[in-house]
Formats: structure tokens, sequence, C-alpha cells
């Protein structure tokens, strides 16, 4: 379990100082819109696959401090992984999100979001980059047929 302070630290930190917030312009890159139904969330991601790896990652786009924190450490985390990785990730997020049992070492930073399921409205936020990706992972996986 996070110090609360530490939890708050990371989270603002990637709020203010996300990583690869940016437009991509570049046709290689696959772009996945990704947003909530309840709120202004609305991140767009820029996501370039090679050798069914992640190689690449940007986002942009109007997100809360969680989703746009939540955008920035899944890009840290999934740049540079195997799609199996990132399914083995994402299902490790979602089990912690979930409140089941899941492997803390996998999630580095994103484990500031391990009591997020005490504020169900934030649960979204959390996960819509989250889904984003795994929209982005069913794509690329049928055009590979």
């Amino acid at each position: 379990m996070l110090d609360p302070e530490i939890k708050r630290e990371i989270i603002m930190e990637n709020y203010q100082n996300p990583t690869n917030r940016q437009k991509i312009e570049d046709k290689k890159y696959k772009v996945i819109k990704s947003k909530s139904e309840t709120c202004i969330d609305d991140i767009d991601l820029y996501i370039l696959f090679e050798n069914d790896k992640i190689k690449d990652l940007y986002f942009d786009g109007e997100a809360c401090a969680i989703s746009t924190s939540a955008t920035s450490i899944m890009i840290k985390l999934l740049i540079g992984k195997t799609i199996n990785e990132v399914k083995n990730i994402m299902q490790n997020y979602y089990n912690m999100i979930n409140e089941k049992p899941y492997d803390e070492e996998l999630l580095g930073e994103a484990n500031c979001y391990e009591d997020i399921y005490k504020q169900q409205n934030r649960i979204g936020c959390a996960t819509i980059p989250w889904h984003g990706i795994e929209k982005a992972i069913a794509e690329y996986e049928s055009s590979r047929k």
C-alpha cells in the first residue's frame, strides 16, 4: 500500500508534466479515441505498433487529473512492451481497480490508483486510456489475421 502523500505526488506529477502529451500527425500511428460517457474526459491515443510491440505511444485531449495522470503512467508502462505483456499489465491493472489480486511489481506508478475503487465515479477516469489501448490491440490483432 502506497502512502497517500506519495500517491498524490505521483498523480500530480503525471498530471502537470504528462509523458508524451502531443498530437501526432504521422499516418503510421493508429489513432484511438477514448472518452467518458459521464464527463468531459476525451483522449486521443496515438499508437505505433511494430513487430507485435507498442513501439511508441502519445496522447492528446481534454481530461481531468486522474485521466491525464493515468494516461501518462500507462504510456510509461507500455512503450516497448509486446502485445502479450501489455495484456498482462492491463489485466493486473483492471484487477487492482476491481479489488482482485494483482502483481504490484508489474504496475509501478500505476499502484497509486490501488484504492480508486472507493470512489466509484473515478474508476472511469482511471480506466479511460486502458479502454483505448484495449480497442487498439483488438483492431491491431484483427488486422493481422
